[in-house]
């Protein structure tokens, strides 16, 4: 019997990938967000493509928004665009 391998759900454009490929974006219970590169870190979480545009067009569409259940700040987008910038360097 094969292997299953986990799909998730890009909250940018949608599209259903391996959960190797997506980064999750998670809401601490502190009700912090941050980006998990692990995917171990403790707290509600949502997938997003690993490029800036799928997180722009996560902004625009409301996608966290909408995982979260909550009102994200242009702060938190703000937060996570420097996360971005980091791990792709």
């Amino acid at each position: 019997m094969a292997k299953q391998i986990p799909l998730r759900q890009c909250v940018g454009c949608r599209e259903f990938k391996d959960k190797k490929e997506l980064i999750r974006v998670v809401r601490t219970p502190e009700d912090t967000f941050e980006l998990d590169t692990t995917g171990k870190k403790n707290g509600r979480g949502a997938y997003i493509c690993k490029n800036p545009q799928c997180l722009a067009l996560a902004e625009k569409n409301k996608g966290l928004e909408r995982s979260f259940k909550t009102n994200l700040s242009k702060e938190i987008y703000a937060n996570l665009t420097k996360e971005f910038d980091v791990i792709e360097e």
